[in-house]
């Protein structure tokens, strides 16, 4: 009997084991498969399984005083495992960012578990008691791990097999490439010179924020067509030589350097390697031959400031300072949207669009001043400006039915941007109830406390409730507006989900609600294991 119920408690392993590694790869398919931060992530979260390896344990001691009746233990062991498995929610359909079986993530699902069906034998062979099997239990998102580390070198080559065909179509076609990148900003910088080049020539533009190597890949190997004139790609920094690597795969003829900042301070440590980092697309163009619009903010930076000054006739700059080519005067936003006041070449521009936002109007700028350095007339751009559609979850302002107001900033994640979304909640909330929704900021780093502590103290004066998501993690933001605000409603809410429900409940037709940010499972949902 007893090898039977090892061979039940083997099965139902095999089957919890297959659960738990779908909730597993889902949280190490948003790290983008870094298993280091994958493990950083289980860690803090402490998210090693307690519920079977409890059960389990709880049965030892009485197998043990019972031998006679172990078996009978085992089989409750084995219950209790395809029980807990059985009600394990599957990440293909549940969380904020589902998880994709892609073929890679299923060829990494598929080796992990082949290597937990590899470390069973022996344990059956010997007719383990539970406590090995609290073992094996323990031991899943390790093999998670050791199968992504496996198949790296295979992933490596697939992945060299598509961005060389990527690289290749680029080349063939030769479309005017344009990268664009930046600590913040590049997204929607993208999305509005997408719209004015598109008014002029077919523009191929990167959707949405896909700015990694095989990102692009797809993007260009899909949709690219000989038609294509031009095509904008936003260029993503995760780390040293990152940017460098997107510009070999797709060279660029000109570059967009937006600005430099805190996001993802996290990965780089130092402002000065993020602003290095950066860099490598504006390098990357004047290597080509091509020319740079940079945003003369990053002049404050040695390595950016040295590459400018040497290579000054080859970059137009964009800023508020004297000597900027592009310099600009003055900036506002109005019911109507945003503008931008700006000097070229001895004359006065006044730039306008439907978007909401003061670090748009910079990001208006930037775009006119790479399509008038592409040779394109100024006064059509100019005009194009005018029809820019609002750009998806960046500050896109939703008039509902009942006449309230959404404020859609759920992909910032940055302070500037912070700022400025709560500076169009106070401009478009005169006489409204002020609701603000956020969960913070990622990746900031030591600068974490300090930049949080800031929007809450800014936070109080532009909004009436709020609705911090999280709130552990934002404990210096939360306690900052209860101190400049004490009278004002703060209500805390474990996930997004329960700020909607207070909403729901809530919620009147003259209030306007700003929904800033919008943490990845990764961050926000707390797995109970």
């Amino acid at each position: 009997m007893s090898l039977v119920s090892t061979c039940f408690l083997a099965m139902a392993f095999l089957f919890f084991a297959w659960k738990r590694l779908m909730t597993y790869l889902q949280m190490l398919q948003q790290d983008d498969y870094d298993c280091d931060r994958f493990w950083d992530w289980i860690k803090q979260h402490k998210a090693f399984d307690r519920k079977a390896s409890i059960c389990l344990l709880a049965l030892v001691v009485p197998a043990s005083v019972l031998p006679q009746f172990a078996d009978i233990f085992k089989m409750v062991g084995a219950l209790c495992m395809a029980t807990i498995g059985w009600m394990e929610a599957d990440p293909r359909v549940s969380g904020k960012k589902k998880l994709a079986l892609t073929a890679r993530a299923s060829r990494i699902i598929w080796a992990a578990f082949g290597l937990c069906c590899i470390t069973i034998p022996l344990a059956v062979y010997l007719q383990s008691g539970l406590l090995v099997w609290v073992f094996y239990i323990q031991l899943i998102p390790y093999l998670l791990m050791a199968a992504t580390w496996m198949l790296d070198p295979w992933e490596q080559s697939v992945q060299k097999t598509f961005l060389d065909e990527a690289h290749k179509k680029l080349l063939d076609l030769k479309p005017f490439t344009i990268g664009i990148t930046g600590s913040f900003g590049k997204t929607s910088t993208k999305h509005i010179l997408g719209h004015v080049l598109s008014q002029f020539a077919p523009t191929l533009v990167t959707p949405g924020s896909i700015n990694t190597p095989m990102g692009i890949t797809r993007v260009v190997r899909e949709t690219l067509a000989p038609h294509h004139k031009y095509f904008i790609c936003e260029m993503g920094a995760y780390g040293e030589s990152s940017i460098k690597r997107l510009c070999d795969l797709a060279p660029p003829d000109a570059a967009v350097l937006v600005t430099v900042g805190h996001a993802h301070y996290e990965r780089f440590k130092s402002l000065e390697t993020v602003a290095k980092t950066k860099c490598e697309l504006p390098e990357a163009a004047t290597a080509k031959g091509g020319w740079s619009v940079i945003g003369s903010d990053v002049l404050d930076f040695e390595h950016t400031n040295t590459f400018i000054n040497a290579n000054r006739g080859r970059v137009t700059l964009v800023g508020h300072r004297d000597g900027d080519d592009i310099r600009v005067t003055d900036v506002g936003q109005d019911a109507d949207g945003i503008y931008a006041k700006i000097i070229w070449n001895g004359v006065n521009h006044t730039l306008t669009a439907p978007l909401f936002g003061l670090h748009h109007a910079t990001n208006m700028v930037l775009a006119f001043a790479t399509a008038c350095r592409m040779g394109l007339d100024p006064v059509l751009v100019t005009a194009a400006f005018k029809t820019t559609p609002q750009i998806r979850h960046r500050l896109e302002v939703i008039h509902q039915p009942s006449g309230a107001i959404v404020i859609d900033d759920a992909y910032n994640s940055n302070p500037q941007g912070f700022k400025s979304a709560l500076e169009v909640l106070s401009l478009l909330g005169k006489g409204r109830r002020r609701i603000l929704i956020s969960p913070g900021m990622i990746e900031m780093g030591e600068a974490h406390d300090a930049e949080h502590r800031k929007l809450g103290a800014q936070a109080a004066v532009d909004c009436d409730v709020f609705l911090p998501v999280s709130p552990v993690r934002i404990k210096a933001m939360t306690d900052a507006f209860k101190a400049n605000a004490p009278h004002k409603l703060v209500v805390p809410c474990a996930t997004f989900a329960d700020a909607q429900k207070w909403l729901g409940d809530n919620m009147r037709h003259d209030d306007i609600v700003l929904l800033e940010n919008d943490l990845p499972d990764l961050y926000e949902r707390k797995i109970n294991l």
